[in-house]
């Protein structure tokens, strides 16, 4: 498995509808999306290979009220912190965003998730 599968299967289940990098136009709400933004590099000094990675991930909830917006980033970042595949840490609390002229709210937060290589 790699990080990315353990992510996605982690989110889905807090919300059915969950995309890498962006979704659909016309996705009905409430929907997730998560891309790696970065990372950390590890290299060993006699240039063997890590047996962990870490990446940064982005993850963003959209809803049709802050409320709901707030209470599904929540349920993400529990999930993410009690996760057992990998080890999920917040680098910040969320940060709220708004979409008016598509009608629905927004949490955004990133993590920081050592994994397995």
């Amino acid at each position: 498995m790699s990080v990315e599968t353990d992510l996605h299967a982690l989110l889905a289940g807090q919300c059915p509808r969950v995309f890498p990098d962006d979704a659909a136009f016309a996705t009905p709400l409430p929907f997730v999306t998560y891309q790696q933004i970065g990372g950390e590099a590890l290299a060993h000094t006699d240039n063997t290979l890590p047996g962990a990675k870490n990446g940064y991930f982005q993850i963003n909830v959209w809803a049709a009220s802050r409320i709901e917006a707030a209470a599904l980033a929540l349920a993400i970042e529990d999930a993410l912190i009690g996760a057992v595949v990998f080890q999920a840490r917040p680098m910040a609390g969320p940060m709220a965003r708004r979409e008016p002229e598509l009608a629905r709210y927004g949490a955004q937060q990133d993590f920081t998730i050592w994994s397995v290589r």
